[in-house]
């Protein structure tokens, strides 16, 4: 209407003006703009039909006006001549110096301010009215999406200097409507609660004031009932289908009932299973990776897994663009399917360069040595993936990720281009503490897991406190060779006060010095060699009881030089060296020392940890560890010094260090020869925190004993409680609250536990 009225108004003028009573146009000698403030005279230059030295005609007026008040910039706009002169007067519309949120706590100013924008609303654009009508129906659906629906708004719009205008929105975001009731009509064939199970939203529970699956939301609503059809298309009914969805609110905005409405349809069996194609990869090997068969219930899960792991095994052959089509042959009357598998292999693409971007530190070197796939040669999904891994498991990286584009202009090569965000490789942890058995406790130590980006490890370590003196120097080449064989050295020096500790009443001083070997035997697997030579000195121990009929047993001497090697087996397919998700670590030693030692005893050992995903971000872990020691030749008994203890953080959680297990004639804690450890932890991340990749939650189950020869259950304990690991900037700080489950009187119970570094 305003355009109308100003065109009228401005017919109304020039008929008016006796300078065009003669003629309908003349020709432009300058053009003026009034009124402009932000906007640049050109944008008005640019919505003109005419420049300087052209003539200008009166049915141009409507379309000139018109062009201009669409750029949004004006509310008002006035054409007039004078003499040969267009001018046009203009006033701009406001600008928007700031838009203010009040009341908001459910979503924050940044999601507010997000949404207006995508409607045209935010600092520093033109103010328009009728986009400001807009802003209530925005506001009202973003809350809605998070069941808000008791939401009351405000809005006030105050004109400021210099033409600007200040918006600010009064919110009251009332409660959230909560699921009363949700309801699946048309389901027959499986159980209402087995069905429920699969949504994320449900009725109110006790977990939901944590969870917030009670809180009704569209977008999870849309993925529960994408859930449910893949329930059913997994189980045979081809044909299901959602036939409806009503969600009903109360007239208090406070309860919201939801009903479904389903068609099962039949169940269908497979009947015929084909594999056709260009196979390229013998027929058999792909045979074996079909994980559905004539009969069975059609499941559309197992289809897709076959079809991505045939997928993937042509992927191992450089067909990394590989597609497997299923084709479906649906007969409705005899309620079978027959089940093709189309495989076009497509070109084998080969590896033009493998790009690596991130390591401002590491040496590209360290790094390309962990690569299993090569430059020039045939891709492989599974090399691509495990070098990605290998990355992972140096423990030098925070994320690693890959992409494979393919070459412009040739079809069949590809890039390989890993990408690493580096982290701390060294730590430096300091700490000090206090305890009835320790005392005052001071430690520090040194490590550079990554010296000079090389890729070799030192460590510098000192611990000082009432009980233990410790100096240890160690250093790691982890490719001593171009093969994979590693080399380490460690010296050490350590002294022992057990009159302060939980422990046997006894002193020592050792000396040790060490050198291992590792030797790679796969990709997963590695051997391990140790040679060592410690010096062991006893001291102030008591005269009588258990400590002087060990050292009796011994040979009548308190000071023992041993020559030692020991041997072990590595396993490792663990996906991260930062809380992993997925995989398995074994490992399996043996160490004794020779003849000619001072003492002659041996110790066996075995540990397991495997890590199962059973949801996004959530990783059940499962730890096992059997430990075995005895005396040989002259040595009757393993030495009670190299005894193995349990308690503590490591071990059985909720109990002192070194405390369970058989105890001395004067009732400390004396360890035993036979050690077992199990532990189960669910791992999950902290809730209403953003960072999953430093910070983990767990609640555990620890189980352990300690026995002088088999398993006695004497000794045996338990405790469970929750544990929650930070990798802060200052390094990596565990803490631990434990219960212990099945205590004895003389057991020392430490129910909280925690250790802290600091990272460089």
């Amino acid at each position: 209407m305003k355009v109308v009225f100003h065109f009228v108004f401005f017919v109304l003028l020039v008929a008016l003006t006796p300078a065009l009573k003669a003629e309908d146009s003349f020709v432009v000698e300058e053009i003026k703009v009034n009124g402009l403030q932000r906007i640049a005279a050109g944008t008005v230059y640019n919505y003109l039909p005419v420049t300087v030295g052209q003539r200008f005609y009166l049915n141009q007026i409507a379309p000139t006006m018109k062009g201009l008040f669409k750029t949004g910039f004006f509310k008002d706009i006035n054409l007039i001549r004078e003499g040969n002169a267009l001018v046009i007067n203009v006033i701009e519309r406001p600008s928007i110096a700031k838009i203010i949120f009040k009341g908001n706590i459910d979503l924050s100013d940044e999601v507010l301010e997000e949404a207006l924008t995508k409607i045209g609303l935010s600092e520093g654009k033109v103010f328009n009215r009728q986009v400001l009508e807009q802003v209530e129906k925005e506001l009202r659906r973003q809350y809605f999406s998070h069941g808000k629906y008791g939401l009351r708004l405000e809005t006030e719009v105050a004109n400021l200097t210099r033409n600007r205008v200040g918006i600010k929105v009064d919110i009251s975001e009332g409660s959230v409507a909560k699921i009363k009731k949700i309801n699946i009509v048309g389901s027959r064939q499986f159980d209402m609660a087995k069905l429920l199970g699969e949504f994320e939203l449900t009725t109110s529970n006790w977990l939901s004031f944590y969870t917030k699956d009670d809180q009704y939301s569209k977008q999870k609503l849309g993925a529960d009932l994408e859930r449910l059809s893949s329930y059913y298309l997994d189980r045979g009914y081809i044909n299901f289908k959602i036939d409806s969805t009503q969600v009903a609110i109360t007239p208090d905005k406070k309860s919201i009932y939801v009903t479904v409405n389903i068609d099962e349809g039949d169940l269908f069996t497979l009947d015929k299973v084909r594999l056709t194609g260009n196979l390229v990869v013998n027929p058999e090997e792909l045979i074996k990776l079909v994980s559905v068969g004539p009969e069975e219930v059609f499941s559309r899960k197992r289809a897709t897994d076959t079809s991505k792991s045939i997928s993937d095994r042509l992927g191992e052959e450089g067909y990394v663009f590989a597609n497997v089509n299923m084709i479906p042959e649906i007969d409705n009357d005899r309620k079978t399917i027959d089940m093709t598998f189309f495989v076009d292999p497509g070109k084998k693409i080969y590896v033009r360069h493998v790009n690596i971007a991130g390591n401002t530190t590491t040496r590209d070197e360290v790094l390309r040595r962990e690569m299993r796939q090569m430059e020039s040669a045939i891709a492989s999904t599974t090399k691509i993936e495990r070098s990605k891994i290998r990355l992972q498991q140096l423990g030098f990286f925070e994320q690693v990720t890959v992409e494979t584009p393919p070459v412009v202009g040739a079809t069949d090569e590809m890039d390989v281009n890993y990408k690493v965000v580096e982290k701390a490789s060294g730590n430096m942890m300091a700490g000090f503490g206090f305890s009835q058995t320790q005392g005052l406790v001071l430690n520090a130590s040194i490590s550079q897991n990554n010296v000079l980006g090389s890729g070799k490890r030192v460590d510098l370590n000192f611990n000082n406190s009432d009980v233990t003196t410790v100096y240890s120097f160690g250093f790691y080449n982890p490719y001593f060779t171009d093969d994979g064989v590693s080399l380490g050295y460690n010296l050490n020096w350590r002294e022992t006060n057990s009159r302060n500790a939980n422990t046997a009443f006894y002193s020592m001083d050792t000396a040790g010095a060490s050198m291992n070997f590792g030797i790679p035997v796969n990709e997963t697997d590695r051997l391990r060699f140790n040679l060592d030579v410690n010096q062991q000195k006893l001291k102030d121990y008591s005269a009588s009881g258990s400590i002087f009929d060990a050292i009796q047993a011994l040979g009548s001497e308190a000071s023992y030089t041993t020559f030692g090697g020991a041997i072990g087996w590595s396993h490792n397919t663990v996906n991260s060296a930062i809380f992993p998700t997925s995989g398995r670590q074994q490992r399996l030693s043996a160490s004794a020392t020779v003849p000619g030692s001072d003492i002659t005893y041996f110790k066996l050992g075995y540990k397991h940890q495997e890590y199962f995903p059973i949801a996004k971000d959530m990783t059940f872990r499962v730890k096992g560890e059997i430990a075995y020691g005895d005396g040989y030749g002259d040595t009757k008994n393993l030495p009670f010094f190299q005894n193995f203890y349990a308690g503590g953080v490591q071990t059985i959680r909720g109990f002192n260090d070194n405390t369970v297990g058989p105890k001395d004639s004067q009732g400390r804690p004396w360890g035993g020869s036979t050690k077992v450890l199990a532990n189960a932890e669910l791992l999950f991340p902290v809730p209403f925190f953003e960072d999953n990749q430093s910070m983990r939650l767990g609640t555990f189950v620890d189980a352990g004993m300690v026995s002088d020869g088999g398993f006695d259950t004497e000794y045996l304990r338990f405790s469970f409680g929750l544990s929650g690991t930070w990798l802060s900037p200052f390094g990596a700080i565990t803490v631990s609250t434990a219960m212990p489950m099945n205590t004895q009187d003389n057991d020392d119970i430490k129910m909280f536990q925690f250790s802290m570094g600091s990272n460089f």
